[in-house]
């Protein structure tokens, strides 16, 4: 088995090199298997680990050793203990390591936790990875758009209204639509997909419980395609019950208005403030809970989010959500979601869904 590219320097790998260089790191470990697909093409199903340095390698065990050679862009050696690792450190004189926040206790304790008594390796967290994918390439704005179609599609061919209609309950319609976004090529949801009725839709992530439809609904779900996330949420409400009405459509008002004021140049916190405010106007802002947004793609939940503690500046080619939300402890919750990408003087909304359905 061969690499179909042994280490071929990519634009990602350079720019997460020169951040190294710039604090004097010999290496990097990445072990996340998002972080991993994302400098190599390979996306690990078992234990893997990746040494980002002027040759790159990735370590695999023989479970994931076929799939690691047919996609990766990186060389690929056979894993075979902790001490193969221990030895590339060793032979190449590593001093300063960068390492995910993420990498598990575990790992950390098996691999560098004896070095480190000895005063051998200086290890360090760094979010060089999280700040490189902020920006998302042409390839992966269109697997997102592919994503959201795919997701979009299928709730349309849903037809939630009829089940609503033929008394259905909560798990046959997530059910249904994670079969259809299959069909309709996703690998899989994105998330656990939200179908909350009645008063559990003042769960912002309410549990399914095998609950009839009721006269409103809110649903969140996405779908993955080739490792990227799409995030949607629509509410079905009753349009002859005044307070839903009246809720949903001030949630709809402060969803537009963080649109209009989306793009590069922003505060993330400003955005968060612009929902806010809106909301505040109607005296419902102590049940707006979560934060306004966040940003997706390999990982559902990426950097920056779009909340009141993020200070990040937007740029060009981020992609976040904009998802305000109004909870009624006990008695309904509205939730709108779009997914947007941030241009120089606009953000662009990912499809086309309605609201009103």
């Amino acid at each position: 088995m061969k690499n179909k590219s042994i280490n071929v320097k990519n634009e990602r790998i350079n720019n997460i090199l020169k951040k190294m260089n710039e604090k004097n790191y010999d290496g990097m470990l990445l072990t996340q298997p998002n972080n991993i697909q994302y400098v190599s093409d390979y996306r690990p199903t078992s234990f893997a680990i990746c040494i980002l340095k002027e040759n790159p390698i990735i370590f695999t065990t023989a479970m994931d050793k076929e799939l690691a050679c047919e996609t990766s862009s990186i060389e690929v050696k056979d894993y075979k203990s902790i001490s193969t690792l221990r030895d590339v450190f060793h032979n190449e004189k590593f001093k300063k390591i960068a390492i995910e926040g993420n990498l598990p206790i575990n790992s950390y304790n098996r691999l560098l936790a004896d070095e480190l008594k000895k005063e051998i390796w200086e290890l360090h967290v760094e979010d060089f990875l999280e700040k490189e994918r902020m920006i998302k390439s042409e390839k992966e704005i269109k697997m997102i758009k592919k994503a959201t179609d795919i997701a979009h599609k299928s709730f349309i061919e849903l037809d939630i209204r009829e089940k609503q209609e033929s008394s259905v309950n909560d798990w046959e319609v997530a059910y249904e639509l994670g079969y259809l976004m299959r069909s309709n090529g996703a690998s899989e949801e994105s998330f656990e997909t939200i179908v909350a009725t009645g008063s559990n839709s003042s769960l912002p992530h309410a549990n399914l419980e095998n609950k009839k439809l009721e006269d409103l609904i809110l649903m969140d779900w996405g779908a993955r395609y080739k490792g990227y996330c799409s995030d949607t949420s629509r509410t079905m409400i009753n349009y002859n019950n005044e307070k839903q009405k009246e809720v949903f459509d001030i949630v709809l008002e402060a969803h537009h208005e963080a649109i209009k004021s989306l793009k590069a140049g922003e505060l993330a916190c400003n955005i968060d403030n612009i929902v806010r405010s809106v909301i505040d106007e109607y005296g419902y802002v102590e049940n707006f809970i979560h934060s306004t947004g966040h940003s997706l793609g390999l990982d559902i939940h990426e950097t920056p989010s779009i909340s009141k503690r993020d200070k990040s500046i937007l740029e060009e080619n981020m992609i976040v959500t904009i998802e305000p939300g109004i909870y009624l402890e006990g008695e309904f919750g509205v939730r709108i979601e779009d997914t947007l990408i941030i241009k120089k003087n606009k953000s662009e909304v990912i499809g086309n869904l309605p609201y009103n359905i």
